[in-house]
């Protein structure tokens, strides 16, 4: 039986031995970020989702445009557009399957259950998905559908998931790579806003959990 089947049926009762808590270790510092650019150690960089993602050339002319084109619109431009998505889900998915293999999974339902439950309601196992979604939006999405489909959260907690992804997706990449160009004009350090955001993703996700089981809770009676 995989571990998905075991989580599903009786989370309760699985043990994690000491590598699952190492592919746990590994998996997070994989997908959080941490490896991307590292002053001195580049290298790192070898070890970091972001980087072996990595992103598509550029057309010779005009330089600045990358095979999705510039100017398109309707399905054809959502199509290319969703096809550049592709390498990094599937890339996400593949590396998870490894972690799962040995033991990742197991381990972030013991190790992050008594930090997730209490806060938003969320089994320990979602701990993965909710750390790929800070580097990758797509991923992350792909990922909790995934534990969806495989009958790993139910209805409720994949609304909540999703209001914590939703909010400040792709937080570290876009925080970076985007918010960089305000940097030189902040008056207090860097990390400040970045933590903010964090935090503000707990409360997002506890506020939707508050709702779901107040005002909608008669819709997630007895649904998975």
């Amino acid at each position: 039986m995989s571990d998905e089947k075991v989580l599903a049926a009786a989370p309760e009762r699985v043990s994690a031995g000491k590598g699952a808590y190492v592919a746990l270790v590994v998996a997070i510092l994989f997908f959080s970020g941490l490896f991307y650019k590292v002053d001195g150690l580049k290298w790192l960089g070898a070890f970091d989702f972001t980087t072996l993602g990595g992103s598509f050339g550029t057309m010779k002319n005009p330089a600045s445009n990358t095979f999705v084109g510039a100017g398109g619109l309707s399905a054809k431009a959502g199509f290319l557009f969703a096809l550049s998505l592709t390498p990094t889900v599937m890339l996400a998915l593949g590396v998870l399957e490894i972690f799962t293999h040995y033991g990742a999974i197991r381990a972030a339902h013991k190790l992050l259950t008594p930090l997730l439950k209490p806060l938003m309601g969320l089994p320990g196992r979602c701990g993965l998905a909710l750390i790929t979604d800070l580097q990758s939006t797509d991923a992350g999405a792909a990922l909790t559908k995934e534990m969806y489909d495989q009958k790993l959260v139910s209805k409720k907690e994949i609304v909540v998931m999703s209001a914590w992804q939703y909010s400040g997706a792709g937080l570290i990449n876009n925080y970076f790579a985007i918010g960089s160009a305000l940097f030189a004009s902040m008056t207090l350090p860097i990390i400040i806003p970045l933590a903010l955001m964090f935090v503000l993703k707990f409360v997002g996700a506890a506020l939707t959990r508050t709702v779901l089981n107040t005002v909608y809770k008669k819709d997630f009676t007895d649904v998975r």
